[in-house]
């Protein structure tokens, strides 16, 4: 069983510009996380490039082999301190697991 993990964050910062730097800040840093934390099977994060009006700012999409990978992710410090930056920047979460 995979288990995917997908999240969406629209930021807070009212200024475009910065807006979008922060996004891109969010989606590095979740990138880094490839090849750092063993319980990823895969990872893909972004800003988002269309549609900033009606759009939310940065997306993250990652499989895992089982809930209990997904459960060690969560804790891991490399995740937990981009987790820390995240949280400064944003305003709303939404997420969904699901099998694949």
């Amino acid at each position: 069983m995979t288990i995917r993990h997908v999240v969406t964050w629209k930021l807070k910062n009212e200024d475009a510009a910065e807006r979008g730097a922060e996004a891109a800040e969010v989606a590095r840093r979740l990138n880094a996380l490839d090849g750092v934390v063993p319980q990823l099977r895969s990872i893909s994060a972004g800003a988002n490039s269309l549609y900033a009006d009606a759009n939310w700012d940065v997306t993250l999409v990652a499989d895992f082999d089982s809930v209990e990978a997904l459960e060690q992710y969560v804790v891991h410090p490399a995740h937990e301190e981009a987790a820390d930056y995240i949280r400064s920047v944003v305003a709303s979460r939404v997420a969904v697991d699901f099998e694949v």
